[in-house]
């Protein structure tokens, strides 16, 4: 294992896979948070399915937790080992010449995305593991009045006192033009590293571009569709 990392192209791939990975979670994370725009209900009933569903807590879960890892760990790498040979490089190539800003940016829209995660967790993650594990709120998820469990599921009221405080919302909302900066270059990247560009570069740079504006977007449109309507 440790010799098909030690390749270029293995680690390319590997880093490829796991960023195709994240941007499937992403759509699908965008689809279950857009549905707090139109339905509470709808809301609540899918975080209460996704949030207490075994398969989902103890496989897929875990599974993307070690996806988010391994990318992150892995771009440093890439970085670190780009850095080191672009030393003698530097000699020969005008890197602003051959690159976009983008893709000699990825560290810098990384770390910013990276402090945007922990941030996350510590609003959402961290809490629903506090609720299900400590306190013993598995099943239930519903408010409690007094002591007293009433009728609703508390995720939609999280979500919207989350996105109450001004200065939270506009943090995230510079994180996720970050994350559509980092989405540019990631999508076409992982693509290519596949060898997925083949005779149709323009159609994935057309998705390309779809998906890293309106997917960021569209969780900034969430973000302040609550601030305004808390």
């Amino acid at each position: 294992m440790s010799v098909f990392f030690n390749t270029s192209i293995a680690r390319k791939i590997s880093m490829a896979l796991s960023a195709i990975f994240l941007m499937v979670f992403l759509l699908q994370h965008f689809a279950i948070n857009f549905t707090s725009v139109f339905s509470s209900d709808t809301f609540n009933e899918i975080s209460h399915f996704m949030g207490t569903n075994p398969l989902v807590q103890f496989v897929l879960q875990p599974i993307l937790i070690i996806g988010v890892i391994f990318h992150f760990v892995m771009g440093f790498i890439l970085e670190f080992i780009n850095h080191r040979s672009s030393k003698v490089k530097y000699a020969y190539n005008n890197g602003s010449a051959n690159s976009s800003w983008m893709s000699r940016n990825m560290i810098w829209s990384g770390l910013a995305i990276l402090s945007f995660m922990l941030l996350h967790f510590a609003d959402f993650w961290f809490p629903e593991i506090d609720a299900k594990f400590i306190q013993g709120d598995w099943e239930g998820g519903k408010i409690m009045v007094d002591g007293i469990l009433t009728g609703e599921y508390r995720y939609f009221t999280e979500l919207q006192h989350k996105f109450s405080y001004a200065p939270r919302v506009i943090f995230y909302c510079i994180a996720f033009c970050f994350l559509s900066l980092h989405l540019m270059h990631g999508f076409t990247s992982a693509f290519q590293s596949m060898g997925s560009t083949i005779g149709r570069k323009k159609v994935l740079l057309n998705l390309s571009y779809a998906y890293s504006i309106c997917i960021p977007l569209g969780f900034v449109f969430i973000a302040l569709y609550h601030f305004f309507n808390h």
